[in-house]
């Protein structure tokens, strides 16, 4: 135990715990100091006073950024001309390239043949949404949400979009094994 005469002997603090008594040792002057100097320049950083040191502040560096990496992306070109469209339609490459993309994204809903389960029948002259090669595009592109059909525009390539429009166009006029009724108002090119 120590002397109680001793001068540290002042900076006990007075409870004690299973005969333990606790020392009161404050933290050292530099940790505090570097701990409100964090606390100032958390401020400052939150606020974003504009130019401390080097630029214009971490806001507009990276709206910058940004700007210049858009600048780098190539434009995706929308949909091409509804009469290139219908050329492609006919295009035997183009349609088998489309309807690899239709099997694989669009079969599970239209069918394997366009006859139509959940999504309506391709194949019969009735479209809810338009049967014009710009209408096609368009619903395939940002989709029917409230029937569930997702927007393909983001997924799928502009040369997919293109292809699986084509080939949704060709299946205009053939006969499904098992169709669905006609939906929609009658559409004649």
């Amino acid at each position: 135990m120590a002397d109680e005469k001793d001068p540290r002997f002042d900076r006990l603090l007075d409870h004690e715990y299973d005969g333990i008594t606790e020392y009161d040792n404050p933290m050292p002057r530099w940790w505090l100091l570097t701990f409100a100097g964090t606390v100032i320049f958390s401020v400052i950083y939150l606020f974003d006073v504009g130019p401390i040191g080097n630029g214009k502040g971490r806001i507009a560096d990276y709206e910058a950024e940004v700007a210049a990496a858009a600048a780098l992306q190539p434009e995706t070109p929308s949909m091409i001309d509804p009469s290139q469209l219908l050329a492609m339609a006919s295009d035997a490459s183009v349609t088998s390239a489309g309807q690899q993309v239709y099997a694989s994204y669009c079969a599970a809903c239209h069918g394997p043949d366009g006859g139509g389960l959940i999504g309506p029948n391709l194949a019969d002259g009735f479209w809810i949404h338009g049967g014009s090669p710009e209408a096609v595009y368009k619903t395939i592109a940002e989709g029917v949400l409230a029937k569930g059909m997702p927007p393909w525009e983001k997924s799928l390539k502009p040369d997919q979009m293109n292809s699986v429009t084509a080939y949704v166009l060709s299946l205009a006029g053939t006969s499904p094994t098992n169709p669905k009724a006609p939906e929609g108002d009658p559409y004649t090119p």
